[in-house]
């Protein structure tokens, strides 16, 4: 059974810990000792040091006591989409929510302490699992980093989880778009704006030419582009020299992604050309889709598992990235298992008590089904 004061305590103590994106190495010190402390083999890749982190991904065996069953792995990441230092908490009505100026930190500490309390619980009871591995990752917030710097190939696994979307809890993602991203830098030309303006040019009104007209938001049922930084300029009074860009765009179709993203280059193109500019963009794909097909042995493992919960095994598509992206493109089965987190990347962001718990009997039965699979 799952101890769900336990449960709780570890979820909020995981909370408090700031852990921004290549600065988790406190949270991840104490998680190891934790870890340690339950009695699996705990160790700490070399991944801060190859993206430029401060601590690397932790990954946590714990041996198997069955043969010829498969070797399955859960993950959660442990960095924050922003800090959290000063993190405040209530539960009220058996949610969870900050009461400070940051946000809970239940992205993606909800998946994280579900798994571990899972362990403890399959350590307490003695019951017969395969081998199970905790790849609990580093810089996810900041473009699947830590995940991308995992060596799998020596982990020998076979399929596995990461706990990192919203509800409902039972259900599953399968599918997800391919996300490219682009860094645009305009060059206008500068002049004095009060003395002589006619003798520069306004990056800003380059970019204003390109983006008028352009598609973004919703392009298609599932293609979305996004403008999401813009900055630049020198001083209020010089004609703007220069305007860098952050953009994106989405799809779970290729060819309608690298249709909306080649009309996104050339319509900067273009302006540049009109005002006799030059821009420079660097394009490049952050991640690939994937489709996991349900009659899998990581989907079949999923669906028993809910359906013992009385949960709805539904699959769903998003356009949202996360460490399976990573995973999947790296050849290695993946779902991601919805978890109770709501509202994530905001400060209203919340868990119930109710689906962290619920959340922990998941991962139970996933390995439950993963020892029926192999028998």
């Amino acid at each position: 059974m799952i101890n769900e004061s336990r449960l709780i305590d570890l979820f909020i103590r995981l909370c408090e810990f700031n852990a921004p994106s290549l600065g988790e190495r406190e949270v991840i010190d104490w998680t190891k000792e934790y870890l340690v402390g339950l009695g699996l083999e705990v160790r700490e890749d070399d991944a801060g040091a190859k993206i430029g982190g401060n601590a690397g991904n932790v990954i946590a065996t714990l041996p198997g006591t069955l043969e010829g069953v498969p070797r399955i792995f859960f993950s959660a990441h442990f960095d924050t989409v922003e800090p959290t230092e000063g993190l405040t908490w209530k539960e009220e009505k058996g949610v969870f929510t900050s009461t400070s100026d940051t946000i809970l930190g239940a992205d993606d500490k909800a998946g994280m302490a579900p798994i571990i309390e899972a362990m403890q619980v399959l350590i307490e009871s003695g019951e017969e699992h395969g081998d199970l591995v905790l790849l609990l990752t580093v810089a996810e917030e900041i473009g699947l980093k830590g995940a991308d710097a995992c060596d799998l190939e020596e982990l020998n696994l076979d399929f596995g989880y990461v706990l990192d979307t919203g509800p409902p809890v039972g259900s599953y993602v399968n599918r997800t778009g391919t996300h490219d991203k682009l860094d645009i830098t305009v060059l206008g030309k500068p002049a004095h704006a009060g003395k002589d303006p006619e003798n520069g040019i306004n990056a800003i009104q380059v970019v204003s030419d390109a983006i008028h007209g352009m598609k973004l938001g919703r392009i298609g049922p599932e293609t979305t582009s996004n403008i999401g930084i813009i900055e630049g300029g020198t001083a209020v009074n010089v004609v703007c020299p220069y305007v860098r860009l952050r953009a994106e765009a989405r799809s779970t179709s290729t060819t309608d992604l690298d249709a909306q993203v080649g009309h996104m280059i050339s319509r900067f193109e273009q302006a540049a050309e009109k005002w006799g500019v030059s821009v420079t963009i660097d394009h490049a794909r952050h991640y690939v889709s994937y489709l996991i097909d349900e009659n899998s042995q990581v989907a079949r493992c999923a669906v028993e598992a809910s359906k013992r919960l009385g949960l709805d095994p539904k699959f769903r598509t998003t356009l949202g990235g996360s460490d399976a992206n990573i995973f999947n493109s790296k050849g290695l089965p993946t779902l991601v298992v919805a978890t109770g987190m709501d509202k994530i990347h905001t400060h209203e962001e919340n868990v119930s008590r109710a689906d962290l718990k619920r959340t922990a009997e998941l991962v139970l039965e996933l390995v439950r089904a993963a020892v029926r699979e192999g028998q």
